[in-house]
């Protein structure tokens, strides 16, 4: 038998071979599923991180920055994550996507009494409504031209996280957003300046932006091939295991999953 010095030295060889350093990996807050509060960072992905630490040897150092500020740190390679994210053209140029789950935005409101939207189109030509969204997300080309023609018409405002969003939905001065409703509803739920438009939040999917890959960048700039490799295989056993849908119904109800997220 190994004498217990021993054992823990090839132990701890062993935790740390998975990756050659820590993984730098700055997150924004998103819903439940990154939530942060000061130096306490929790929430699904924190949580897959934290696991996959304790079994399978790669270290992760977190920290809470706004989305903009997160994109920008992954694009200049200062970052060797981004999650989560969906993928995009422009992200592809900067990491190698790998899926975790299926997911779509939609467009949200607090009006139950207004005509349905079924199309990008269709807001455009409703002049009155002015549009609300967060920083650095991204949902694809259909996207951001909305954000263009919106921009034009001087009826688009720009927010630096979710809750913000939901602030100023709140308050009138805008009427409707356009992200994925696990985020923005996580947002407002554990949030008690905007908790009381939980159960008035109007879902309504548009035709240009449908289910769309979610999941995670891996630097190309800042991680080695074999970090890149490790973590890569990690990552798509974490989705083919079903823990990150499990945490996504553990965080959430079932009615908020079905509006814009599906199990790969």
């Amino acid at each position: 038998m190994l004498p217990l010095i021993l054992l823990s030295a090839c132990w701890d060889s062993v935790a740390y071979a998975a990756c050659s350093r820590k993984i730098q990996v700055p997150l924004a807050q998103a819903g439940l599923s990154v939530i942060g509060s000061g130096s306490v960072i929790d929430g699904i992905y924190p949580e897959i991180l934290d696991s996959m630490a304790a079994k399978d040897g790669c270290q992760f150092e977190m920290r809470i920055v706004p989305r903009a500020r997160m994109e920008l740190l992954f694009e200049n390679g200062q970052a060797d994550l981004l999650i989560p994210a969906i993928r995009t053209s422009r992200r592809d140029e900067f990491g190698i996507f790998v899926p975790l789950v299926y997911t779509r935005a939609t467009l949200i409101s607090i009006n139950p009494n207004r005509p349905p939207i079924t199309s990008l189109q269709e807001l455009l030509e409703q002049k009155q409504l002015k549009l609300a969204v967060v920083r650095g997300y991204d949902y694809g080309d259909a996207y951001q031209q909305l954000l263009q023609d919106m921009q034009k018409a001087g009826r688009l405002i720009v927010e630096s996280d979710p809750v913000s969003v939901a602030r100023i939905m709140r308050s009138g001065a805008a009427d409707i957003t356009l992200i994925a409703p696990y985020i923005f509803t996580g947002t407002v739920q554990i949030d008690k300046r905007v908790d009381d438009i939980i159960d008035k939040l109007r879902y309504e999917p548009v035709a240009e932006i449908g289910w769309a890959d979610s999941g995670v960048y891996l630097s190309k700039k800042s991680l080695t091939a074999e970090d890149r490799a490790t973590l890569q295989s990690l990552f798509e056993n974490a989705a083919k295991s079903g823990m990150v849908w499990k945490g996504f119904q553990r965080y959430y109800k079932t009615e908020v999953l079905k509006e814009g997220s599906r199990p790969r």
